[in-house]
């Protein structure tokens, strides 16, 4: 493996630290926490940010190289992994309500990181082994209908009001929560019945993706009761549902207060200004370059490996966990972004 692509190992440091949440089985459970919101955001404070591209050559070297895939592919089983990992320790009947917690929100950190990040990755690309594994990852933080609102839905409506999942200049984070998340569940059943009607398909046919999706999920919060009962259900759902908030969290802080021009009733196309970019080394590697967001929405197709810095999109001042927790203190945020995004507007304006 050459030493371009092994950066990207990096990603499986989470796995690592999760399981050793889940393995403690005391105050350590919240291992998991303390690295991704503890740990990440100090480094990065003191780690230089880089605005290097790859030249043409080295791109298309490295569009060629399945290795960038294999790393991505593998951590499909290592979250099934952890699911079944976190069922077992979490369902032991000594443990704290404490330590419990502690392992549900461990489990949280492996679902933004693996169940949601690695599976936007997968979405986007054009195989149907590769979009199944996006929908399999999905799947254990019961969030399927992400494959069809982020894919038909967002990068269409990015960066305008149409769009749940783009925040908006003065909108706080938990106002921003309640209208992406109800607004993104309602705008995947409205995509999906618009896309069975242009084919005449019944709504109530099983070809309905979404009438699948909450199939495939009661089905796996069923085996999950059956198995281990209503606690270890109502934990697992925890779990889950702060893998959701991170996947939130993270499009807020991507897309808050910009906007895409609107002319003769059409919108601009989606540039490379339409998305806050962050170079900052470590979360680049950690979520696979999701931070170089700019150049995702630029062109959808990009496979993460080959993404690029652009000049003109404007930048956060720190990476992705730290611009997180920024964000869960409004004041605080809307005092820096806000002040970000005038100081980007008088130099495009310059």
């Amino acid at each position: 493996m050459n030493l371009r692509a092994a950066k990207y190992l990096l990603v499986y440091i989470i796995p690592v630290v999760v399981a050793f949440s889940l393995w403690s089985a005391n105050e350590w459970s919240y291992s998991a926490l303390i690295f991704v919101f503890g740990v990440i955001p100090l480094v990065e404070l003191f780690t230089r940010s880089s605005s290097k591209n790859l030249d043409a050559l080295e791109e298309e070297l490295v569009k060629k190289d399945r290795t960038y895939d294999w790393i991505l592919y593998f951590l499909v089983p290592v979250q099934y992994a952890i699911l079944v990992y976190f069922l077992l320790q979490v369902s032991q009947e000594d443990l704290s309500l404490s330590t419990q917690i502690g392992m549900a929100l461990a489990y949280g950190m492996s679902c933004g990181v693996l169940g949601i990040n690695a599976a936007h990755e997968l979405g986007h690309r054009n195989t149907w082994y590769e979009q199944l594994m996006s929908k399999m990852l999905l799947l254990t933080t019961l969030y399927m209908h992400f494959f069809i609102e982020h894919n038909r839905g967002h990068h269409r409506h990015v960066a305008t009001e149409e769009d749940p999942a783009s925040s908006r200049l003065g909108e706080n984070v938990y106002a921003f929560f309640v209208r992406t998340i109800t607004g993104s569940y309602l705008s995947a059943w409205k995509l999906e019945k618009e896309r069975l009607a242009k084919k005449s398909i019944s709504f109530w046919s099983l070809k309905n993706e979404m009438l699948r999706f909450q199939l495939f999920q009661l089905a796996l919060l069923g085996l999950i009761y059956s198995i281990f009962g209503i606690q270890t259900l109502l934990l697992f759902g925890l779990g889950a549902f702060v893998g959701i908030l991170l996947l939130e969290t993270v499009n807020y802080i991507e897309h808050y207060g910009l906007r895409r021009e609107k002319r003769n009733g059409h919108y601009e196309r989606t540039l490379p200004i339409h998305s806050w970019n962050s170079n900052h080394p470590i979360g680049r590697m950690i979520l696979l370059e999701l931070s170089r967001h700019s150049d995702h929405h630029y062109i959808a197709s990009r496979k993460y490996q080959v993404l690029r810095h652009h000049e003109e999109s404007p930048q956060m001042p720190t990476g992705y966990p730290g611009m997180m927790l920024l964000a869960l203190v409004p004041p605080l945020w809307f005092r820096v972004m806000n002040s970000e995004i005038r100081k980007y507007c008088s130099k495009v304006i310059l």
